[in-house]
């Protein structure tokens, strides 16, 4: 049963549906090693104990009767701590929040749960996600699968531990800027940035709601590719006979490839190897555009996330991590006309992103530049702390910045992914692509 701990989320449905694992027992083996671990609080901000055995033991009634809903009937999985969940603390990581509890679960939790899968609890995060480090000294900073004194990545810092230390199937974060992809590459897993506007934000606290999403952190992109379809209650993509031979990628080299760090830059260029070695072609990108788009970072990001929680900040500054508190109010001297401005000038990059793009199956890039930075350091040192945590987000932003899908896929150098970006609205197509790209590089 401690192999249950490792395996996929479609790989214990599968156990399930053929009867050699109840998910009684399974969820039992997940609460158990939770409760556990040393690092259970680090990770988990509440274990619903009582959810996860009633929504089990009804899981076991529909396998024993041949109703399975879906193939993850009765898998257990995590939820980071900014998705309503009925009757248990939802905080988003931040004591602004304190003992907020809602009424009804987010929308996306209804739907997972309509379909079988089995809610663990909430997950430390980032606080009000806006952070990619991980780190949140409100709460808790859950620990790097690699390093327990380095952070996770973040805002979804937890979920990406739940599932890294086994101590979930999966995990369901968010990403507004890459806050799904950062702890999916940091703790060598799978994560998957929707398109914003696919997956409902109903019962999500937010951030910035033209840039929110949400998405899994997982084992597999098998896995990915079911959990999304859980999320909004549909099929799964079809990954069956996914190939590279004839794909056409580009390496984007705009930006993306600036101040890349060694470890990241050989696995990316070993990466990139095996893919051309498995019948894709790679093709250099530059996209001059991008300079401007990730130039309206600040005006497009800190004047909504400010603008939307100004007043809650205002009232209690003094509860918030002065570093994050710093990051909200830059958006308090945006202008109107400048914010609108801003996301003119957005669109228009997002078109000559389009232009340039057109032709490929997907862009390539290293998902971050660095490896996963010291607590300790971050704490105590404000410029590494202000250089890392923007550095973290930098390759990532690209895909939220220009609203496009993207997947992060573990390289095999501990804590180095590879980014693809697809278009929008293409996860299906993207998450072929990613099943063939996984086996290239397994």
């Amino acid at each position: 049963m401690k192999d249950w701990l490792t395996m996929t989320a479609c790989d214990l449905g599968r156990g399930i549906g053929m009867g050699q694992i109840d998910p009684v027992d399974l969820t039992e083996t997940y609460l158990s090693a939770i409760d556990d671990h040393p690092h259970r609080d680090r990770i988990y901000a509440r274990v619903t104990h009582d959810r996860a055995r009633a929504e089990a033991k009804a899981a076991q009634e529909r396998a024993g009767l041949g109703l399975r809903r879906s193939l993850l009937d009765g898998v257990p999985i995590s939820w980071k701590d900014l998705f309503d969940t009925a009757g248990i603390g939802t905080e988003a990581g931040s004591a602004l929040l304190k003992d907020r509890v809602p009424d009804a679960d987010a929308l996306v939790l209804r739907n997972a749960t309509a379909l079988g899968t089995v809610c663990l609890g909430k997950t430390h995060m980032s606080e009000l996600a806006f952070s990619g480090l991980g780190l949140n000294p409100i709460t808790e900073t859950p620990p790097c699968i690699h390093d327990e004194e380095a952070v996770p990545g973040g805002s979804s810092s937890g979920a990406g531990a739940s599932v890294a230390w086994g101590l979930a199937a999966g995990g369901i974060g968010s990403d507004t800027g890459g806050s799904v992809r950062i702890p999916a590459a940091w703790n060598d897993l799978v994560g998957l940035k929707t398109t914003a506007g696919r997956l409902s934000l109903e019962g999500v606290v937010p951030l910035c709601l033209r840039f929110d999403t949400v998405g899994p952190l997982t084992r597999s992109v098998e896995d990915a590719a079911h959990m999304l379809a859980l999320l909004e209650g549909g099929s799964p993509a079809d990954l069956r006979g996914a190939s590279l031979k004839g794909r056409r990628f580009a390496d984007l080299q705009t930006i993306a490839q600036d101040d890349v760090r060694d470890a990241p830059r050989k696995a990316y260029d070993e990466a990139v190897a095996k893919i051309r070695e498995a019948g894709a072609e790679i093709v250099p990108l530059e996209v001059p555009e991008l300079a401007d788009a990730m130039a309206l970072t600040g005006t497009v990001y800190t004047t909504e996330a400010y603008g939307l929680w100004r007043d809650v900040i205002e009232a209690n500054p003094e509860a918030m991590y002065p570093e994050i508190l710093e990051r909200f109010r830059i958006g308090k001297d945006i202008s109107g006309p400048d914010y609108v401005a801003a996301w003119a000038k957005l669109k228009a990059c997002r078109n000559a992103w389009d232009a340039a793009t057109n032709g490929f199956d997907a862009v390539l890039a290293p998902t971050a530049p660095i490896l996963p930075p010291n607590l300790d350091r971050l704490m105590n040192d404000h410029e590494y702390y202000v250089t890392e945590n923007l550095l973290a987000l930098r390759n990532t932003r690209i895909g939220n910045l220009l609203g496009l899908a993207a997947l992060t896929l573990p390289t095999g150098t501990p804590s180095c992914g590879l980014m693809m970006l697809g278009f929008p609205r293409s996860e299906e197509v993207l998450l072929r692509l990613g099943s063939a790209v996984e086996a290239a590089l397994a």
